[in-house]
């Protein structure tokens, strides 16, 4: 994969966090993700495990990230991702790609969509599919945040 193949539009890697909020304890699927995109050149921040939304959207800001993938399997999706999105908004970050990853019921996907969830992977999304995605979304945040500014 060439430099440029690893770098979002506006020449610096693409900063992602990667978080387990909630108290589900379950992280191997968190991890593989982590993994392809760090091995598709990607600045992955992995949080760890039981974090809170306020440390989720903490890091965020923190580390400048362009996106934020949620892994819950849990089933908190519709109390924890609201209030991440809450979390950012109120502090004037809404050009991050968020993303929900995990056992989430296909009849959640369109009201997270609503709530300003990118995508929503389920058990069964290939690592392939992640990565292009959020390198797409990241690609097209950027490029519209140039042509506005």
């Amino acid at each position: 994969m060439s430099d440029a193949e690893t770098k979002a539009e506006g020449g610096r890697k693409i900063r992602i966090v990667v978080a387990k909020p909630g108290l589900d304890g379950h992280d191997r699927g968190a991890k593989i993700i982590a993994r392809a995109l760090r091995d598709a050149g990607m600045e992955v921040i992995y949080t760890g495990l039981h974090q809170t939304a306020e440390q989720i959207a903490a890091t965020v800001i923190q580390e400048d990230a362009d996106a934020v993938g949620l892994s819950i399997l849990s089933g908190a999706h519709m109390t924890l991702v609201p209030r991440v999105v809450e979390l950012l908004r109120a502090e004037g970050v809404e050009d991050v790609v968020l993303t929900v990853g995990g056992t989430i019921p296909a009849d959640d996907a369109p009201e997270l969509k609503r709530l300003g969830v990118a995508e929503v992977f389920t058990p069964g999304a290939s690592t392939d599919e992640i990565v292009s995605f959020v390198r797409t979304a990241v690609d097209e945040r950027r490029t519209l945040a140039a042509q506005t500014s």
